[in-house]
């Protein structure tokens, strides 16, 4: 078992507005992003499945063409390949949760 302190951890800017910091098991990734407001994350797709979960903040997401406005407590289930992009409308702590292991993210 291993034990991490976030805080602790230094935060890449993965993208302008775009700052996260990854843990990795031997199965999966998790990504604790802070977003700016206005920041672009574009459409794209992987063979992960993620789960995005919002903490704090307002996120617009879309999904295969199906829009949605997340709120903290909102939870995406997007599945393998699926075209999704986001836009934060506000600051936001976003976690997302991929299965397997993003070995492009290591």
């Amino acid at each position: 078992m291993v034990f991490l302190e976030l805080k602790e951890m230094e935060a890449r800017e993965m993208f302008p507005g775009g700052r996260v910091r990854f843990v990795h098991s031997p199965h999966m990734t998790l990504a604790y992003w802070y977003f700016d407001a206005g920041a672009e994350l574009p459409q794209h797709s992987h063979p992960h499945e993620q789960v995005t979960s919002v903490i704090h903040g307002e996120l617009e997401l879309t999904v295969n063409g199906e829009t949605r406005r997340m709120l903290p407590g909102s939870v995406a289930v997007i599945p393998p390949d699926a075209l999704h992009e986001a836009r934060p409308l506000t600051e936001c702590y976003v976690i997302d949760t991929f299965y397997p292991l993003r070995e492009d993210f290591l």
